[in-house]
Order: structure tokens, then C-alpha cells, then sequence
């Protein structure tokens, strides 16, 4: 079985890899917490806040938004404690507004899904990379992307990031050709 490069470190990043990364996902809840995940991935490695998912995922309540868009000083405290997620105060906070700055959006558009979904007319970009020196770190579409969300009141979110969440999600499929799940984006 060919797999991307990337993802050849452990058992953790080739079931990642093999049976999430670069799948459409339309789901919210699902979108959000690559958000979050993504949020605090920034300036660190993907492998360190893949390792620490779980944490995450009891720490901000199974990534409920509406239970984080209401996170009080009390709440920012007990994360800050919490040895198990990334205790960064700026992300932290950033977690909360961008909940919600979440629910903002899921109210003009009807759900993140149908906002986010939109930049690509609602179906995933197929690159063709060949090497993993091919695939880009950003693109003109993730700094767009970028501005819109940040004009919005989100946190965190530069084109990197995003780039990165749309990968994730299945927004754009970036497995190498010549990997095994290139054609199972479904």
C-alpha cells in the first residue's frame, strides 16, 4: 500500500491518514473540531495536537460550539490547567470567540458547512501532486479564505492554518497520485 510521505511516522498518523485525512466533511460539529484542532496546530507540529485529539475532545465538551461560545473566565482557568491539551491562553481564547464567531456564520448561511463549502462551489478541489515538495503550504484560494474568516471575528485562522483545515476536510485532496487513497475522497 503507497501512502503519502507524510504520514509514514506511526500507526496514529497512517490510520489519520487512511481513514480521515482529505475526506469531505460536511458535518458542523465535525468541521468545527478540525477548526479547533487546526487553531492549535498553529506554529506547532499536526502529530503534537493529533496525539493530544482525545484531550481536546473532553476538555471543550466533544467540541460542542454552543457549550464553548459560552465559556466564561472560570471555564479559560480549568483549560489552563488541564495538562493534557496545549495550554496556550491566546488559543484558548480564540477557541471561545471563534465558537462564536461559528455561530454567527451558521445564522447568516445556515450552517458553517453551506459558508466554508461555498469558496469551492461545493465540491472538492483534485490536485495532482506528485512529490510532497509539490504540495503548497497555502494558496490564493486559502488567503481569501483567510481574510473572509478573520473579517468575521476568527481567530487564528491564517492562510496556513486554513490551507491545513481544507486539506483536513476534504476541500481540496492533496494524497500524492500515486497513494493508494488518492481516488478515495468519498
Amino acid at each position: 500500500m503507497n501512502r503519502c510521505g507524510w504520514c509514514l511516522k506511526d500507526d496514529l498518523y497512517k490510520n489519520y491518514h487512511d481513514t480521515e485525512w482529505g475526506r469531505p466533511i460536511y458535518d458542523d460539529r465535525k468541521i468545527f473540531e478540525f477548526l479547533i484542532l487546526e487553531t492549535f496546530q498553529a506554529g506547532l507540529s499536526w502529530y503534537t495536537v493529533l496525539s493530544k485529539r482525545e484531550n481536546f475532545r473532553q476538555a471543550f465538551d466533544c467540541f460542542d460550539y454552543h457549550l464553548i461560545a459560552t465559556y466564561d473566565e472560570h471555564s479559560i482557568q480549568a483549560l489552563m490547567q488541564n495538562a493534557g491539551i496545549i495550554r496556550n491562553l491566546l488559543k484558548i481564547k480564540a477557541a471561545i470567540s471563534n465558537a462564536q464567531a461559528f455561530l454567527n456564520v451558521q445564522r447568516e448561511f445556515g450552517s458553517f458547512s453551506n459558508y466554508i463549502w461555498a469558496f469551492v462551489n461545493h465540491k472538492p478541489i483534485i490536485n495532482q501532486w506528485k512529490s510532497l515538495t509539490d504540495v503548497p503550504p497555502k494558496t490564493e484560494l486559502s488567503d481569501r479564505i483567510s481574510r473572509d474568516l478573520k473579517s468575521r471575528g476568527f481567530k487564528f485562522v491564517g492562510s496556513t492554518v486554513v490551507y491545513a483545515h481544507m486539506q483536513a476536510t476534504g476541500m481540496v485532496n492533496d494524497h500524492l497520485v500515486n497513494c493508494s487513497f488518492y481516488n478515495s475522497r468519498s
